[in-house]
């Protein structure tokens, strides 16, 4: 098979776009975007359908263990936050072996 060219690319682009689209809608209900999935696998060579569903997985998967440390540890505002609690420890746990 050969490389899909610009306007091939921007189809399957724009068909796996309507198809995510319709997950965020219903829920991840795939039986309620059938139709949409058929377009998005026509129009996208197999091993980028492959991709994109991992991909999707991947930042649904992120999604989920963000939600998870909000949660757990409040508002999470950048990474350096994350590290912050530890660091506070270190120092307090040095400065009172000094």
């Amino acid at each position: 098979m050969s490389f899909p060219d610009k306007e091939k690319r921007q189809k399957c682009w724009d068909s796996r776009d309507r198809y995510w689209e319709c997950l965020d809608k219903s829920g991840d209900q795939i039986e309620k975007c059938v139709e949409v999935r058929t377009l998005y696998e026509t129009t996208c060579p197999s091993q980028w359908v492959k991709h994109f569903d991992r991909k999707r997985e991947y930042l649904k998967f992120k999604e989920r263990i963000n939600e998870g440390l909000q949660t757990a540890c409040g508002p999470v505002t950048s990474k350096n936050s994350l590290t912050a609690p530890r660091q506070r420890v270190y120092r307090q746990t040095v400065t009172t072996l000094t």
